[in-house]
């Protein structure tokens, strides 16, 4: 692969800046993001008066721990206007998410907002790999999902060439890549293996492919699939972060020269580290649920909201500012069988162990005498679809997660194509259990 560490002199110079220079900015830009909430959003108001806590009780970075969390819930019940602080004819843009577990948790950007937004992804871009002049293939969905729209202002604010093509149409996403020698693509890292499913079934070798860089996110993924991207591809596959109610893909991206974790662009957004159970706020380096509050957004300020994804803080390396480690799971989408805690990416870890065995898994979750089961749904490769390989390799795996997780499950092997592809987030759990 390609060298694609970026020139120090290209750099934000906050990027690199010293710790005590961060943390004066997000001082003081943290007391006018609680100011500019508490005034204008009256939900900010109200729940700070609850917490018996004032913007001006701010004094230290530490002293947010004193301000109450925010959740989706919140954000739901004040649908569609109500979390914003500036005039709704100041706002540009409106973003949602799908509303499948209920209400859409609707945002609002102003003119500044998208601005800032661009320039964090574009900063993010950059750090992946990406240069001006660059070819980008933009295969997130556009609409009202914040992937498509905020992968394409980044790519122009950094001054690449974008291809919006969405998701979809799997066969047209390889043959414009092809066509129009695209150097780097943005998409979800599932479907990334359904492209390079779609590479194989042509007959192209993807190790050919003009592609240098891969940014990857809207979902966790592991190491090991990084390397199943990167030596398929002969690429660089890295790692970028974001949510619609932070600001979207932006937030925090990993750095090329050492994919050791994404560094969080403090700048603009403030990091904690909290006991999911507690709510108390864990040292760096500790594993927890992250949580963030918006240092410049004007439209939709975020204070201190529970993002239920887990991780831990460390420090930075090939940036100053904090590093967060690749999200491992969610607090929320945590199944726990028979006592034990087991996350979609460390069923997918042992997957990548087996030979013969594609990425394209499932995992469904049932019940039986009052017990909960799960049976691990996942595709052969086409060289061990006889019967007799997947049975095999259907061994192979449940011993993995018995010998690893140390819960006991149902393998189906199916045969190729047995899975269905995603052209999106991937669907990783069905839970079939009885409500109630």
């Amino acid at each position: 692969m390609k060298d694609l560490t970026p020139r120090k002199e290209d750099l934000d110079p906050i990027e690199i800046a010293s710790r005590d220079e961060i943390a004066a900015l997000q001082l003081n830009r943290l007391k006018w993001s609680l100011k500019h909430a508490y005034d204008n959003v009256p939900h900010y108001r109200r729940s700070f008066d609850a917490a018996g806590v004032h913007p001006d009780d701010l004094k230290a970075l530490s002293d947010l721990s004193k301000f109450p969390f925010t959740a989706k819930g919140d954000l739901r019940q004040h649908y569609p206007f109500g979390m914003f602080a500036v005039p709704r004819e100041k706002v540009v843009r409106i973003h949602a998410s799908s509303g499948t577990t209920g209400k859409p948790t609707v945002v609002g950007y102003t003119k500044n907002d998208i601005e800032v937004w661009a320039d964090c992804v574009a900063r993010s871009m950059r750090a992946s790999g990406t240069r001006p002049g660059d070819v980008v293939h933009i295969a997130y969905g556009y609409g009202l999902f914040t992937g498509g729209l905020g992968a394409h202002y980044g790519a122009e604010r950094l001054g690449c060439t974008v291809v919006p093509v969405s998701g979809g149409m799997t066969t047209r996403q390889v043959t414009l890549i092809e066509d129009f020698a695209a150097t780097t693509i943005m998409v979800t890292p599932s479907y990334m293996l359904s492209i390079l499913d779609e590479y194989r079934a042509q007959g192209l070798d993807p190790r050919e492919s003009p592609l240098q860089v891969g940014i990857f996110g809207a979902e966790p993924w592991t190491n090991a699939m990084r390397a199943e991207i990167e030596n398929a591809f002969d690429m660089h596959a890295v790692d970028i972060y974001g949510l619609s109610e932070v600001i979207g893909p932006g937030v925090a991206n990993e750095c090329v020269e050492t994919k050791d974790g994404l560094h969080v662009w403090e700048d603009h957004f403030y990091p904690e580290i909290i006991d999911p159970e507690t709510g108390a706020v864990l040292p760096d380096g500790e594993r927890g649920e992250l949580v963030f509050t918006s240092l410049t957004k004007e439209a939709f300020p975020i204070v201190r909201y529970r993002t239920r994804d887990l991780t831990r803080l460390l420090p930075g390396t090939a940036r100053t500012m904090r590093r967060m480690e690749k999200i491992t799971g969610r607090s929320d989408d945590m199944m726990i069988l028979r006592g034990v805690n087991v996350f979609p990416t460390q069923i997918e870890e042992q997957i990548l162990k087996v030979e013969g065995l594609s990425p394209h898994f499932q995992v469904e979750l049932w019940r039986e005498d009052r017990l909960d089961c799960m049976t691990v749904h996942v595709e052969a490769m086409p060289h061990a679809a006889a019967e007799e390989s997947r049975s095999l390799c259907a061994g192979l795996l449940r011993e993995h997660i018995k010998e690893v997780i140390g819960v006991t499950v149902i393998v189906n092997v199916t045969e190729p194509e047995g899975v269905a592809r995603s052209q999106g987030k991937a669907q990783r759990i069905v839970d079939n259990r009885p409500k109630g």
